[in-house]
């Protein structure tokens, strides 16, 4: 799809206002800051704000869009939420130099397509139901292996346009692929929550084919992605948590070759907060330690809650960061964790979605985690994500920064 004038403007003003942020000098300072943690010697806690109700926070109409093409409408949306985030809600975010535009890299998944009903939805929130599309272990057959391809013609012409387009405002880096570990996630949308649950109890050998099965997928997937060299090596964050390390990504854009063992991946497994431990031990461990050996560094758990079986997740290979989520004790967590591996918490985001924000609670909840981190000298993160809404009240993520700043910034 050609580019209008009209679009190009847009895409090059949009381009001047991000590089403004990206040259100042604090994002190398904060470079070397994360580097610090993710090296294991913290000089003081990390924070990050992810993953908005984007559609509460365009008052002002800086986040409209006027590109239509899909793969510049992806950089002009990346973009605008970069300098979006930057102006209201900065902390510890690291804007790279440079113009991301993606490579034509194509998956062709599981080979199932997820069927579901949508029971509510408001805004960017929704629930839904999905239908049970694995019910016996025939249907395991469904499950296929991964296909990865690489159109090097259109990356290129990508590249080329990108280039013309940016020439004298921002070099261009294009974008490999990423993985995402938590098959779990996937197996849910094929079978539905409650399935599993069901499952567990009465038919675990079938729920072990599917994982078998599914496991093999994405090992397949990685190793094609190997031989094509289009791992995404320079991207700055992996789950939200930005991840220039001295081994793998010591400045912005200085990845070394593209192939999983220079990069990041993460795993997690988010119904399983409602399992026991035990369950986790057998059904998730072993098959997310297998994929997990073909990464440099991996970033394990999101939602799930963890601290009551932190030992077992420890032993995942490469690991270098594990989610301690609102569900999860801190104090416990914070004692278990070592100094080897980062804390990465997740400050509950309801207080900033009430009918009335409590600042001071804020204050507290955040004072509470890093005293349990310095208790037990710990490396930590803190970082604001799965943010639901704010009641239409974006001043209120400006407000929760602040305050987290302070926190970190009197460690």
């Amino acid at each position: 799809m050609a580019l209008t004038e009209k679009e190009i403007s847009v895409l090059q003003e949009t381009a001047k206002k991000y590089m403004e942020y990206a040259n100042l000098p604090v994002q190398k300072e904060k470079i070397e800051l994360w580097k610090a943690l993710n090296r294991g010697k913290m000089q003081r806690p990390m924070v990050v704000m992810d993953q908005f109700p984007w559609n509460e926070l365009n008052n002002e109409g800086e986040l409209d869009l006027f590109v239509e093409d899909p793969v510049f409408r992806r950089v002009e949306r990346y973009l605008k939420r970069e300098i979006y985030k930057y102006k209201h809600f900065p902390v510890d975010m690291v804007l790279d130099p440079f113009i991301r535009v993606p490579k034509a890299i194509d998956n062709t998944g599981f080979g199932i397509k997820v069927e579901e009903e949508t029971l509510y939805a408001s805004g960017n929130v929704s629930s839904h139901v999905f239908k049970n599309q694995l019910e016996t272990k025939e249907d395991a057959e469904k499950i296929k292996d991964m296909i990865i391809t690489h159109d090097e013609k259109e990356t290129e012409r990508r590249f080329e346009t990108a280039s013309e387009i940016f020439k004298g405002i921002a070099p261009v880096m294009m974008e490999g692929r990423t993985c995402h570990l938590g098959v779990w996630d996937n197996l849910t949308q094929f079978m539905g929550v409650e399935n599993i649950y069901f499952d567990l109890v009465d038919e675990p050998d079938k729920l072990h084919l599917f994982m078998e099965r599914m496991t093999t997928s994405v090992i397949k997937g990685v190793e094609q992605t190997n031989r094509l060299k289009i791992y995404d090596t320079n991207a700055n964050t992996c789950h939200c948590s930005y991840v220039y390390t001295d081994e793998l990504l010591p400045d912005s854009g200085m990845g070394k070759e593209s192939i999983t063992q220079n990069g990041w991946a993460f795993g997690l497994a988010q119904l399983f907060s409602s399992v026991s431990p035990a369950v986790t031990e057998e059904f998730e461990i072993p098959y997310v330690t297998r994929m997990a050996k073909y990464f440099g560094m991996i970033y394990y758990g999101c939602c799930d809650r963890l601290d009551d079986r932190l030992e077992m997740v420890l032993t995942i290979p490469n690991l270098m960061k594990v989610s301690c989520s609102p569900w999860s004790d801190r104090d416990a967590f914070a004692e278990k964790i070592g100094k080897k591996v980062v804390m990465s918490n997740k400050p509950t985001p309801a207080f900033v979605a009430t009918t009335t924000m409590d600042e001071e609670e804020i204050r507290k909840d955040l004072q509470w985690t890093v005293d349990a981190a310095r208790k037990n000298n710990v490396n930590l993160e803190m970082i604001l994500k799965d943010i639901s809404t704010v009641k239409c009240q974006p001043e209120r993520l400006t407000r929760w920064a602040d305050i987290a700043m302070d926190v970190v910034n009197n460690y």
